[in-house]
């Protein structure tokens, strides 16, 4: 798994600094500053540097804050395992505004793998892994019955997140 991150770009949300970073081409990382997680394994050559990618990434971001959805993504390059790839990929097919749970998730994943059952936990493990928060939406992603649980940000932020999406949030809770 390639942990490098070459360059990095500082974003200011009303939520919190945020810290994007990038192979140079694409987003290899999108933290809150104060997330769990943050940065796994940033290389110590990082360098701040203009990049179009950072561009697109701060048009993303500020149309995200402005409670729109951006309608695009900047390129991603999501360094990890196969298994949270595949976990990944699913969170971005949840639409801007809707939730799905991490059960959901793991149906999804063992219906790919030929499977009968995969562990939500294991998918809880992938999601609180997410290398690009936000653009890969693991701030969608919920408890069985309702739960607001699992968000490396903090589960404030991810309920706010769900608000600024205007999702329906009237059988959630945070337990």
């Amino acid at each position: 798994m390639d942990t490098q991150v070459d360059y990095v770009h500082r974003y200011q949300s009303p939520l919190g600094g945020i810290t994007i970073a990038s192979d140079g081409a694409a987003l290899v990382g999108l933290w809150f500053d104060d997330q769990r997680f943050f940065a796994a394994s940033p290389s110590p050559e990082q360098e701040e540097k203009p990049l179009p990618v950072f561009e697109q990434a701060d048009r993303w971001l500020n149309l995200y804050f402005s409670g729109r959805d951006p309608g695009f993504a900047p390129p991603v390059k999501l360094r990890t395992t196969e298994f949270r790839q595949a976990v990944c990929n699913i969170m971005l097919t949840i639409p801007y505004g809707r939730t799905m749970t991490y059960g959901k998730i793991a149906e999804i994943v063992a219906r790919q793998k030929g499977v009968r059952h995969m562990s939500a936990q294991a998918v809880g493990g992938a999601v609180g892994h997410n290398p690009v928060s936000l653009i890969v939406p693991c701030h969608r992603v919920i408890g069985a019955h309702g739960a607001l649980v699992g968000y490396g940000g903090g589960l404030d932020r991810k309920a706010a997140l769900l608000a600024l999406e205007h999702a329906n949030l009237s059988g959630n809770f945070i337990p």
